[in-house]
């Protein structure tokens, strides 16, 4: 347990232990022991012999990330658009790329647009509330089939004072949202049931990850329901390999514009469809 007790000896131990983990283990102890402390980098660098008071928890978390548990999941914070949000087990960790998902639909939307927006699939919540600190005249409705998505999404839209603009509801896509909507907006699961995943993603609610045995079933329901209920925008997120299915899915839909865009790496990663 000495080697627990000071702050520089516990990165060490720590960053030793996690080396089968992640390509970056010093990195990674110093967040865990940022988030222990509730302190920044230029504290851990100042105070390297400063005593630990209660090492047994930083153990434990140590241990639960050399098991392969998300960080975010083990410190209960994800960044997102310059913002920290709360995570639980209950929602998918937000990924950068649905940063993407978010610029689609600002450089789209007038900032002074009175419309309804409705996101299906509100996980953490990181997508409304960042739409809403944008739009500052939209209305939101956030639904999600899962309670504890809406637990933690919930958590956040209170964090960000935004109970009274964003609406959340518990729903099987658009089964309880009878409004007109003006934008529709999602993340949604669009992973082929039987596709192989990194350990970690194994602790990640698995509803929030598969669309289905192809992977987009959810994502061809939400394109019918467009076209049916004439949405006049969805922007939505996809699998890099789903653009020529989608795009043979819309044959049978009128609308006038479908723009589809790619991720840091040159994929295609989600689509703007304008009815």
């Amino acid at each position: 347990m000495l080697e627990w007790r000071i702050i520089s000896q516990a990165l060490h131990v720590m960053a030793y232990e996690l080396r089968g983990v992640t390509e970056s283990p010093r990195r990674e102890a110093e967040l865990l022991m940022m988030a222990y402390l509730k302190c920044d980098q230029l504290f851990l660098m100042m105070n390297p012999d400063r005593e630990l008071e209660n090492p047994q928890k930083l153990q434990e978390w140590t241990k639960r990330r050399k098991n392969h548990e998300p960080l975010e999941y083990i410190t209960q914070e994800v960044s997102f658009y310059s913002e920290a949000f709360y995570i639980d087990k209950g929602a998918l960790i937000p990924r950068p790329e649905t940063e993407l998902l978010i610029d689609e639909v600002l450089k789209n939307v007038a900032k002074e647009s009175n419309i309804l927006i409705v996101e299906v699939g509100v996980g953490s919540g990181i997508i409304s509330i960042i739409l809403a600190q944008h739009l500052k005249n939209a209305r939101f409705i956030a639904v999600d089939i899962s309670e504890k998505a809406l637990h933690v999404s919930r958590k956040n839209i209170e964090r960000f004072g935004l109970s009274e603009r964003i609406e959340l509801r518990q729903s099987n896509l658009l089964d309880n949202v009878n409004e007109e909507i003006d934008l529709l907006v999602s993340n949604p699961p669009y992973i082929a049931k039987d596709a192989p995943l990194e350990k970690n993603l194994s602790f990640e609610p698995q509803n929030a990850l598969f669309g289905g045995s192809v992977g987009d079933e959810i994502i061809q329901e939400l394109l019918s329901l467009t076209c049916k209920r004439k949405i006049k925008t969805f922007v939505c997120e996809m699998g890099y390999d789903q653009r020529e299915k989608v795009s043979a899915f819309l044959r049978n839909c009128e609308y006038k514009s479908v723009v589809f865009y790619k991720d840091y790496a040159g994929f295609d990663r989600g689509f703007r469809l304008s009815i």
